[in-house]
């Protein structure tokens, strides 16, 4: 008797002896271990057989062992099948995990810190999201905070802190006396990170001061950001952010460097009345909606080269004590320089308006470069200020190029005159 079980992708053969069904069962097999032509029985009839594709395995001629066989081969085949399935269904990451969590132990002053490497997955940032009533505690504790590649959930009302003393580094400072002051004493650092909730400090009298950096390059802020009222006392990085929603930083202090390259702004941007005390850097960045940057004050060098301005855009009553530099930038709508005071030289070379460009009444007390600019409309330079000759390098240069010309055409008529002459 012979048998036949097929599964896995394999075929198993089991026979038992007998007298009947050997030449069957040789035909079955190919004629490989039946009888011979003398009728002498071979080896393959006194032993029943396993077959696979790559190899042969006989055993007893016992039908009982070749049903045995055959129930393991499905359990087998069964077990194998559950377990690649059980693999499939897995979550992404699931079997094995590179993330990788740093959080230094706490302690008395100890910035809040949790840092998450790039190779965690969205799930486990979600399952180690901080709340931002965790922020504003370690700010009560007189704690700064220091999270890399987090989520962070809920609103952050930072008006909530208690009221504290203003720092000594400000109190030369007479804008900012009398003032009820409150204090994050440390940094402020949210890096490649993502804010779900909104960021405020609504206190429309008192004063925040971050005394610590303040470094949020590559964070993504979901919600609206209102930083109005801030004093920030060490260096700003904004570089590389992005920002869906409105950033609000009204009547803010920035006594350092403000580093900002890169960085996308959202449908509404405000720095109406703030002053830059040092260096500030806008360069490559875009302004998607309105950007306000009324009365403001740059009391150092500002580089906004190659920043693209979407919308509306106002530098009206501001002031420049260093260099302004706008050089390739782009204004697809109207841009507003009215009253704006250049202290310092003013690069505009390669700029483009696309709208209204109006300059009425701005004063440049160094140099203006307006060279190579593209107005698609008409710009407005009704009672504008200048104590330097309107590009008088750009006219050198001009006259230069004019004369080269001029050369260039004596020369040649020379030379057609003399090879005329020899013609003759």
């Amino acid at each position: 008797m012979a048998f036949r079980i097929t599964g896995c992708g394999k075929t198993v053969f089991a026979r038992e002896t007998g007298e009947k069904g050997e030449a069957s069962e040789t035909s079955e097999r190919g004629g490989t271990g039946g009888t011979s032509a003398t009728g002498e029985t071979g080896e393959g009839s006194r032993l029943s057989e396993l077959r696979t594709q790559n190899f042969e395995l006989r055993i007893a001629p016992f039908s009982h062992v070749s049903r045995f066989t055959r129930h393991r081969m499905n359990r087998m085949c069964a077990w194998i099948m559950v377990g690649g399935l059980a693999i499939l269904w897995l979550p992404p990451g699931a079997t094995a995990s590179n993330c990788q969590v740093e959080t230094p132990a706490s302690g008395p002053g100890v910035a809040l810190t949790l840092h998450l490497s790039t190779d965690c997955t969205e799930q486990e940032r979600e399952a180690r999201a901080v709340d931002a009533a965790q922020l504003l505690q370690a700010f009560r504790e007189g704690k700064g905070i220091n999270l890399s590649g987090v989520v962070i959930r809920g609103d952050l009302s930072l008006d909530t802190l208690p009221v504290g003393s203003l720092p000594p580094e400000l109190e030369g400072i007479k804008e900012l006396q009398g003032r009820e002051v409150r204090v994050i004493p440390g940094s402020m650092t949210i890096v490649n990170s993502v804010v779900r909730g909104a960021i405020r400090h609504g206190s429309t009298q008192g004063l925040l001061v971050v005394k610590g950096p303040a470094t949020f390059s590559g964070t993504r802020f979901e919600q609206l950001v209102d930083l109005s009222r801030t004093v920030f006392i060490q260096p700003v990085t904004l570089s590389s952010a992005v920002f869906l929603r409105e950033s609000y930083f009204v009547q803010g202090r920035f006594l350092r460097h403000v580093f900002a390259e890169k960085t996308a702004f959202g449908p509404h941007t405000r720095f109406h009345r703030s002053v830059f005390q040092g260096p500030v850097t806008f360069q490559q960045s875009g302004f998607n909606g309105l950007a306000e940057f009324l009365e403001v004050v740059f009391e150092k060098d500002v580089n906004l080269s190659r920043t693209s301005f979407k919308l509306g855009t106002g530098f009206s009553g501001s002031r420049f004590k260093g260099l302004a530099d706008f050089s390739e930038a782009s204004f697809d709508r109207e841009a507003f320089f009215t009253f704006t005071i250049f202290e310092g030289d003013a690069y505009f070379r390669r700029t483009t308006f696309r709208s209204t460009a109006d300059f009425s009444d701005a004063s440049f007390k160094g140099r203006d470069d307006f060279s190579k600019v593209i107005f698609e409309k008409s710009p407005q330079f009704t009672g504008v200020a200048r104590s330097a000759p309107v590009q008088a390098s750009l006219r050198l240069e001009n006259q230069t190029i004019q004369y080269a010309i001029i050369l260039s055409l004596l020369v040649f008529s020379a030379l057609l005159i003399a090879y005329l002459i020899r013609l003759r």
